[in-house]
């Protein structure tokens, strides 16, 4: 039987990335925070935490992780059935999901369960192709990603395709294709991508225009200051058109190539934890989505 006191100091130091916040947030001393994690360590005789920059967890570490943040979501529930009159506390959702979900469609998601349920979110943001591996590594309980094969012991289900445009403002069409789109016109013109993990620009070439070998591009690690570079014609990329319909329509921005598109699958993946809380939300998730995301032929 493991100590819950001494699995919350794990998965707190990795969560804070400190010893000194955690110990903070717990309201205990460094000292403490390392005894415990050093007595879980000793019962279970393995090394759970790499004592690096940045902290992170060993295999045995990660299922331990995983392990206490099922038993805490158990252990919410549990009260909330045993006392429903004065349970007070919050449920705490830790979800994996990229940005363009998270700027687009999540949050009207889930409004009517957070409206339903004291629920205390803590997202974390990936781009869809790595948010399993959140999963994976228990730091989250489910998980919104482009890939179709679910964990062992985790359930994937098709929430919807997200549709990704190439675009860029008028005044980027008339400075670098005025001529019309080509590789050579797209080996010069600046394209702009969230971080290094965003592979939507490069897709979109290697399917429509191969030829090109290699091209300039900015970095911009936020959905918001993304758009606004492609919307004041600073450069092109790949948008959801969820996100930038209201420009296409007023004529902001532009397809650069009319009819080509990147389609984006997105599941949902989840623990198989019989829990009243992550039935609600994965239900929430594939009725909303059903709803309003584009479905598959």
């Amino acid at each position: 039987m493991f100590d819950y006191r001494q699995l919350q100091a794990l998965a707190t130091v990795i969560e804070e990335q400190s010893f000194e916040r955690a110990a903070n947030r717990l309201f205990l001393t460094q000292s403490a925070i390392s005894q415990r994690i050093k007595q879980l360590e000793e019962s279970t005789g393995q090394l759970l935490l790499v004592r690096a920059q940045p902290l992170r967890l060993t295999d045995a570490g990660q299922q331990l992780q995983r392990y206490y943040h099922q038993v805490t979501l158990l252990q919410t529930e549990l009260l909330s059935h045993l006392d429903s009159a004065q349970q007070e506390g919050f449920s705490r959702l830790t979800i994996g999901l990229n940005a363009d979900s998270l700027a687009t469609w999540f949050m009207d998601a889930m409004q009517p369960l957070m409206e339903q349920s004291p629920i205390l979110l803590d997202l974390r943001i990936d781009d869809q192709d790595q948010t399993h591996l959140l999963l994976r590594q228990g730091d989250v309980q489910g998980c919104i990603s482009a890939s179709a094969k679910p964990l062992q012991g985790s359930s994937a289900v098709l929430l919807g395709i997200s549709r990704y445009l190439a675009l860029a403002s008028p005044r980027f069409m008339q400075q670098y294709f005025a001529d019309g789109l080509s590789s050579a016109a797209l080996a010069q013109a600046p394209a702009v991508e969230y971080n290094e993990k965003d592979d939507l620009q490069n897709s979109f070439i290697q399917r429509f225009y191969p030829e090109v070998q290699d091209y300039q591009r900015h970095r911009v690690p936020s959905s918001e200051a993304f758009t606004e570079l492609i919307k004041r014609g600073f450069a092109w990329g790949m948008a959801p058109d969820l996100q930038m319909q209201s420009l296409l329509e007023r004529g902001e921005v532009v397809e650069i190539a009319p009819g080509k598109s990147i389609e984006v699958p997105l599941y949902w993946h989840s623990w198989n934890l019989a829990t009243d809380t992550g039935r609600r939300l994965s239900q929430q998730l594939i009725r909303y989505c059903q709803l309003h995301l584009e479905q598959p032929s």
